[in-house]
């Protein structure tokens, strides 16, 4: 799928035709730089690698790759497949890739919510009542089911631990508006990712 690598700006909302208030998020998608053309011939599958957003500070590593495609080290760089045009080392691709009213896939990075217990983290109800001598226990998780026999706590069982920092998918997004001038993309609903995270936009 052939895309754009963006940055989320935040969430507004918007007013269509009918008068309808729609919530949106605004990402700053592209412009993207070629860093790097995959072929058949060489690497056995064809892809485009795009770049975006500058880096301050680079190794010489890095510095020489961008320095094929003239450009200078880029902060996030991924690979995309399925570009209908012929894109060249270096060439440039903005925000107009996108047509308002399309849908889109964006992937991204999930906030981070630290060590969370089993209420929050999976929606467990607790103990509930403070009935058959309960005391403190309301957000407790109760019994894990392990006895002599199994004598371990199974695989995946739910327990409290990390939540949030996973990469999460939401597809089918409309593209509601396109500002090519502010390489600005307005997406209906939510985007996963906090402020000025990075995204992945596919069509």
């Amino acid at each position: 799928m052939s895309g754009l690598i963006g940055k989320k700006i935040g969430m507004t909302s918007i007013f269509d035709e009918n008068g309808k208030n729609i919530p949106c998020t605004v990402i700053e998608a592209g412009p993207c730089v070629v860093t790097q053309v995959r072929t058949s011939e060489v690497d056995g599958y064809e892809a485009l690698q795009l770049g975006f957003d500058d880096k301050k500070t680079a190794n010489k590593a890095a510095e020489g790759h961008a320095k094929k495609a003239g450009t200078v080290a880029k902060r996030k760089v991924v690979e995309f497949q399925g570009f209908e045009e012929n894109y060249k080392l270096g060439d440039s691709i903005t925000v107009e890739h996108f047509t308002e009213g399309e849908f889109v896939d964006i992937s991204g990075i999930s906030k981070g919510k630290g060590f969370q217990g089993v209420v929050k983290r999976h929606g467990f109800a607790g103990v509930g009542q403070a009935t058959h001598g309960q005391h403190n226990r309301l957000r407790a998780p109760g019994s894990i089911g392990a006895a002599s026999y199994p004598a371990r706590v199974f695989k995946g069982m739910r327990m409290a631990g990390r939540m949030g920092g996973d990469k999460v998918k939401v597809e089918n997004l409309r593209v509601l508006k396109i500002v090519p001038e502010k390489n600005l993309l307005v997406v209906k609903g939510c985007v996963p990712g906090h402020k000025n995270s990075y995204v992945i936009i596919q069509k």
